[in-house]
């Protein structure tokens, strides 16, 4: 019985992640990745593995919910919405959608959380549009969303590949030196959602960019 009044006095279930809150101080966090235990330790899923790290980092419990997990965490006022979509990298667009609509987050209020073949490992480039950059995530958000304007976490994987192994490097594990380094770059990372929701994106990219 105890148990019962617990769950339901305590439980934040996803239909109630946060209606109460003014859609301008709601925030989306989407971390791209793809679902499964063969890819959650490699370089395409930093997306995931970011948002792993926040929700670790605050003792977060992710929830399974319609396209993805979720989870909510309140920091001074905003609330920051975390999704993992569950549709695989291909078809992020469909979860995102979807997010943005049920919880009423304005466009602008978005962050995606992507890997970046065009970056060193650990660099970190925050922008408000753009293009996909040849990444299928960001491609069919793009074509979902119709729109290029929405705001983009880019953590650099490196491009240290051979000809024609991309998808091999990219679906690969991180090496050890990465491993070792990863998380001070994932300490970063949060500090740089938070900025986002609270200080807004042109701060952000002033004091994160090229760090």
């Amino acid at each position: 019985m105890f148990s019962f009044f617990k769950k339901l006095f305590s439980a934040k279930t996803v239909d109630t992640i946060s209606e109460e809150t003014d859609p301008m101080k709601k925030f989306l966090i989407v971390g791209l990745g793809n679902i499964g235990p063969k890819y959650a330790n490699t370089r395409h899923n930093i997306g995931f593995k970011v948002v792993d790290f926040y929700a670790e980092k605050n003792s977060l419990s992710w929830e399974t919910a319609k396209l993805g997990d979720v989870t909510s965490h309140k920091v001074k006022g905003r609330t920051l919405i975390f999704l993992k979509p569950s549709t695989y990298m291909n078809l992020s667009g469909k979860a995102v959608n979807y997010w943005l609509e049920k919880e009423k987050v304005p466009l602008e209020n978005m962050l995606v959380i992507t890997d970046d073949l065009n970056l060193a490992f650990g660099t970190i480039r925050v922008k408000t549009k753009g293009s996909d950059g040849g990444h299928n995530g960001l491609k069919d958000i793009q074509n979902t969303l119709q729109t290029t304007n929405y705001n983009r976490f880019r953590f650099g994987i490196s491009d240290a590949f051979s000809k024609g192994r991309q998808v091999d490097y990219v679906l690969g594990e991180w090496e050890a030196e990465e491993e070792k380094q990863l998380p001070e770059r994932l300490e970063l990372s949060c500090k740089i959602i938070e900025s986002f929701a609270l200080a807004g994106m042109n701060i952000t990219m002033n004091t994160y960019n090229g760090k």
